[in-house]
C-alpha cells in the first residue's frame, strides 16, 4: 500500500482532485476506477438534493413494492437505487452490478460496452428513518470482475471482501459526507452545497484509540446468545473491572458506523439465535457488512462476524447475512473471546 497522499493545510482539495492525486501512487492505473468513483460522488450529489427536498416533493413514504428482503420500499429507496444504475450502466467501466434492492444480479444492457469492475450497493441504508428526518446513507464497493470477457456473472459478485478494490458509503445526515478507501486509507468529504462539490474534510481517518461508545439494538437482546449478553455487561462495565461505555444508537447502519470511525468503540448487530427470521443476523455481507469492513480495516478498526475476520468470507449468496461486530480492534477481538467462551 502507498502512502495516503497529504496536501498542505491550506489546501481547498475538492475528490476530483484527490481520486487524481492517488491514481498518481499507481503507475498501472488507466484512470476507469477513477473515474468510477467520481461518477459515486456524483450520485451522492443528485441523491442529497433530493433528500434535502424530500418533505416538499412526493418521494416520501412507502412504495407498494416488497423488495426481496421482504421489506417495503420506499420511495426514495427506488430514487437511489435508479440513479445508481442509469448512472453507471452506459459508462463501459462495469461488467455487472448488484443491488440490495434486486433479487439477481443487473447486467449491463447489450447496448452498451462491458469493463473490469463490478458494483455492488446498498441504494439508501436505513430508508425506514427517512419519513422521521433520521441519517440515511448509501454504501458501495468496487471489485474487478474474475470473469475474461463479455456480460458480467453472479461469480464476478460472489468474491470476498479482501478482494475489494473500493468501497465507501455516503451519509446523509446533517451534512453529506462521502466517506471511501481505495486500499490506500480512508478520506472523508463534506459536500459544500454552496460549490456543489465535495470537499476533503477528514484526510486519512484512523479510528481513535480510546473506544468511546458502544452501539447496538439492545431491544433485541432476548434473542442473543450467553457471549453476546457477557459482553455487552463487558462494555457496561458491570464486571467490575472494565470502564463502561457510552450506549448510542440510531438504528441507520451508516450513522451508526460513521459516529464509531470517528468517534472509536464498536458497533454490532449479533447472530438472532432464537429468532426464526434472522438465524444469522440482519446485515448483508456484500451490501453493508463488506464495505464498511474495508473502510474499518484501512482506518485502523477491524471487523468480524463473531467467529472470523468479515473480509475473509467467501461469499455463497448475493444477499446472505452476517452477524457484524466492528470498530476497535481490541474490542471486536474481546466479542469473539466471549463468543468463543460461551457460546461453543
Amino acid at each position: 500500500m502507498s502512502a495516503p497522499v497529504t496536501y498542505s493545510s491550506d489546501s481547498i482539495v475538492t475528490i476530483e482532485r484527490h481520486i487524481l492525486e492517488e491514481q498518481k501512487t499507481y503507475p498501472e492505473a488507466t484512470g476507469v476506477l477513477t473515474s468510477l468513483l467520481y461518477d459515486i460522488a456524483l450520485v451522492g450529489k443528485y441523491i442529497a438534493s433530493r433528500i434535502s427536498r424530500a418533505g416538499l416533493v412526493d418521494i416520501l413514504g412507502a412504495t407498494a413494492a416488497i423488495n426481496v428482503q421482504g421489506e417495503v420500499v420506499m420511495r426514495l429507496d427506488e430514487l437511489a437505487d435508479e440513479t445508481i444504475i442509469r448512472l453507471n450502466q452506459h459508462t463501459g467501466r462495469l461488467a455487472v452490478m448488484a443491488s440490495e434492492e434486486h433479487p439477481d444480479i443487473i447486467p449491463i444492457p447489450e447496448q452498451y460496452p462491458t469493463g473490469k469492475y463490478v458494483l455492488l450497493f446498498d441504494p439508501l441504508d436505513g430508508s425506514s428513518n427517512i419519513d422521521v428526518n433520521a441519517p440515511v446513507g448509501t454504501i458501495f464497493s468496487i471489485y474487478r470482475r474474475i470473469s475474461e470477457e463479455g456480460p458480467g456473472t453472479l461469480s464476478d459478485c460472489l468474491q470476498p471482501g479482501k478482494n475489494m478494490v473500493a468501497g465507501g458509503y455516503i451519509l446523509f445526515g446533517t451534512s453529506t459526507m462521502l466517506v471511501y478507501t481505495s486500499g490506500n486509507g480512508t478520506h472523508g468529504f463534506t459536500l459544500d452545497p454552496t460549490l456543489g462539490e465535495f470537499l476533503l474534510s477528514h484526510p486519512n481517518i484512523q479510528i481513535p484509540s480510546k473506544p468511546k461508545y458502544y452501539s447496538v439494538n439492545q431491544g433485541y437482546d432476548i434473542y442473543w446468545s450467553e457471549g453476546v449478553r457477557k459482553f455487552t455487561e463487558y462494555l457496561q462495565g458491570k464486571d467490575g473491572q472494565s470502564k463502561p461505555l457510552s450506549s448510542r444508537y440510531i438504528g441507520s447502519l451508516v450513522g451508526d458506523f460513521h459516529r464509531t470511525l470517528l468517534a472509536g468503540g464498536i458497533f454490532y448487530y449479533p447472530a438472532d439465535k432464537k429468532d426464526p427470521k434472522r438465524p444469522t443476523g440482519k446485515l448483508r455481507l456484500l451490501y453493508e457488512a463488506a464495505p464498511l469492513a474495508f473502510v474499518m480495516a484501512q482506518a485502523g478498526g477491524y471487523a468480524s462476524d463473531g467467529t472470523q475476520d468479515i473480509l475473509e468470507i467467501v461469499p455463497h449468496d448475493l444477499h446472505q447475512r452476517v452477524p457484524l461486530f466492528i470498530g476497535n480492534r481490541e474490542l471486536v477481538e474481546k466479542a469473539e473471546e466471549f463468543i468463543r467462551t460461551y457460546d461453543t
